[in-house]
């Protein structure tokens, strides 16, 4: 069977939800799976979204089910009206009834929401996001349920906590003379910045962090909650913004210090797999093995021999990826640890070391668990190995690095991980994380300075859940958020993702960056059912060899006019520049060159995968621009230097 388009690019037949266009003046929305997003004023986006969303008591998204949609257009307004069904994991279903109403300066959503038995629930109800482009470090007025008036302004370093709590009402400028108040009604909101997570927005949401969750929803009793946005003109005329046409044009700046080592990582639970892939380390140019070590997993010395069979056969050099269970001394816990890497004769490069405890999330509001002080931890780590460079962070995301700073001044580098899927999985959703990614990398050189800094895995699906009890499994192969696999890295969906990672933190100058693992959901090896032949590499791979095969070049800063859509990255070493760009979106993209120049073209696209994504061959490219399909990434390497 000829595989669809779909499958190429997402690596799943799962359609999503369709969207249709709300517009009343000069206010316009996109009404997506019962919600709103991307809601415009002339042009300008003034809240990313406006959401009715269910969680599960694991933070886990209930889906919601529409029925009895109806949409009225009348000659001042927009109303929409459906009823939604959301189920939880136990079959408890709460039924939503909603109404939008879009006027030309004025949007309300309303919900009214009942559950036919007791439903327990992480949070129910409104979320609003607000964009970071634009918005971050601009001014903004939060009236308070008392009616006091805060002046202060959206965030412009990453908030490890709540910026402002107790909210009615949020009003920010949108364009000059044109304001925006959002406000709030049936609960309690509160703001929190969703950066920490990479999302690219700041998140008010109902009901503050600080009572307990999950919580129930009593049977039979209905909720009301409420949102109005509306829009304040100064000025009589108001520009519509210009929507930008033709050709993405691309500016480049040479000699911006080096890319970053590409590691990969390793997992004992895959370690048959692993085995058989081992060389594709060697192929892939790869020069740092991150080994995840467990012991409340039960990894013990036989994962320490696995890793080290690899690093044999592959040459990489190894960081010891170890959590610190600290049910004992430290001490104690990290001497065994280090009698086992002695006798499995790993050598290690570095070692990374994080307390079990801070796998999980510690929300505003609650207690931290029971934890010896990193110092302690730290201290026992170089005790136990003398002389291994030592890494400390955390082993989850920037958001608990973020609230839980680590003491650096013992550490040879800090780390973290990322995940775009914690809060949504959609395809735009996803890609916006980029937008939040760099303010990620911005923080940390803020907090830690010029400290040797390490980010990874980080991979679309999420390796584990700081947030609940356990990840989610997807085996349909859906846009499942904390999903631990995701059918898009298997296609070039996930190749592009990939590049556009490493290009949103060209500007860290890290040390280390990880990708991928070896095997596996989150590896570079393809299995059954894939758009790529299983036992063959899948796409991202030839976009992490390439990254491996620049680390150490002269960095190249490529900066396009609609980094939203196509994101890009550089490297020279010797005479020849190459240049990496991904097309970010399901659209066709122009991007416009500099003059001629000697050049050649690899293209990783549709027709590259629908014919069986063969080892991809270059080719002479004499145009000014280069074509990109949907989700396409373009390798242009310049022959005769970078171009002017």
């Amino acid at each position: 069977m000829t595989p669809s388009r779909a499958f190429l690019l997402f690596g799943t037949e799962e359609r999503q939800p369709e969207s249709r266009r709300l517009e009343a003046g000069r206010l316009d929305a996109e009404f997506v799976g019962g919600n709103l997003r991307t809601i415009h004023f002339s042009g300008t986006e003034v809240v990313r979204a406006i959401s009715f969303l269910v969680r599960d008591r694991d933070w886990g998204t209930c889906e919601a089910a529409i029925t009895e949609l109806t949409v009225e257009q009348e000659e001042a307004a927009t109303i929409v009206r459906y009823n939604a069904r959301f189920q939880a994991p136990d079959g408890a279903v709460l039924v939503c009834r909603a109404t939008i109403e879009v006027f030309p300066d004025a949007l309300i959503f309303d919900a009214r929401f009942t559950p036919d038995r007791d439903f327990e629930t992480a949070r129910a109800g409104f979320a609003i996001l607000h964009p970071i482009v634009g918005v971050a470090g601009r001014p903004v007025a939060v009236e308070h349920g008392d009616g006091s008036v805060e002046r202060s302004a959206f965030p412009d370093l990453i908030e490890p906590w709540q910026p402002f709590k107790d909210i009615a009402a949020i009003t920010h400028e949108v364009i000059p003379a044109v304001e925006a108040e959002c406000r709030m009604a049936g609960d309690v909101f509160e703001m929190e910045d969703q950066r920490n997570w990479t999302d690219g927005s700041y998140k008010t949401y109902v009901r503050p962090l600080a009572l307990p969750w999950p919580y129930v929803l009593k049977a039979g009793e209905t909720v009301h909650q409420a949102i109005r946005l509306s829009i304040r003109q100064a000025g009589a005329a108001i520009p519509e913004v210009d929507q930008e046409s033709g050709p993405i044009a691309v500016s480049l700046r040479r000699d911006q210090g080096t890319l970053p080592a590409i590691g990969i990582g390793l997992k004992p639970d895959e370690v048959s797999d692993e085995l058989l892939d081992a060389g594709l380390i060697r192929a892939l140019g790869a020069r740092h093995l991150v080994c995840h070590f467990d012991p409340d997993a039960g990894h013990g010395a036989a994962a320490l021999r696995h890793f080290r069979q690899i690093a044999d056969s592959s040459g990489a050099a190894v960081t010891l990826e170890c959590f610190v269970p600290c049910r004992r001394p430290p001490g104690d816990e990290l001497g065994e640890v280090a009698r086992m890497v002695r006798d499995s004769g790993l050598r290690l490069a570095s070692l990374a070391v994080s307390p079990s405890v801070d796998r999980q999330s510690t929300p505003p509001g609650s207690v931290w668990p029971e934890c010896p002080p990193l110092e302690d931890v730290y201290a026992a780590a170089q005790r136990a190995l003398p002389g291994v460079p030592l890494g400390g962070g955390m082993f989850s995301y920037f958001t608990e690095l973020n609230r839980k700073r680590v003491p650096a001044d013992r550490l040879a580098y800090v780390t973290h991980c990322t995940n775009p899927i914690v809060h949504a999985a959609d395809d735009l959703s996803v890609m916006q994380s980029f937008e939040a990614l760099r303010d990620v990398t911005r923080s940390v050189r803020a907090i830690y300075g010029d400290k040797p800094y390490r980010i990874g895995p980080s991979t679309i699906a999420m390796r584990q859940n700081p947030y609940g009890s356990q990840t989610k499994d997807n085996p349909s192969g859906k846009r499942i958020a904390m999903a631990n696999r995701d059918p898009r890295h298997n296609a070039l969906f996930g190749a592009a993702w990939t590049l556009a990672y490493a290009a949103a933190v060209a500007d860290a100058d890290l040390e280390v960056l990880t990708l991928s693992t070896l095997a596996g959901p989150f590896g570079l090896v393809a299995g059954p059912g894939e758009p790529v032949k299983e036992g063959h590499p899948r796409p991202l791979f030839h976009v992490v060899r390439w990254l491996a095969a620049l680390s150490g070049g002269r960095r190249i800063a490529v900066k396009t006019s609609a980094p939203d859509r196509v994101a890009g990255l550089g490297a020279a070493i010797g005479e020849t520049s190459t240049l990496l760009f991904a097309n970010l979106t399901p659209d066709l993209q122009t991007v416009r060159l500099a003059g001629p120049a000697r050049r050649r073209l690899t293209l990783l696209d549709e027709h590259w995968l629908r014919e069986g994504a063969t080892e991809p061959e270059a080719s002479a490219h004499e145009a000014e621009s280069v074509v990109l399909p949907a989700y396409a990434v373009a390798r242009i390497d310049i022959l005769s230097g970078i171009e002017p």
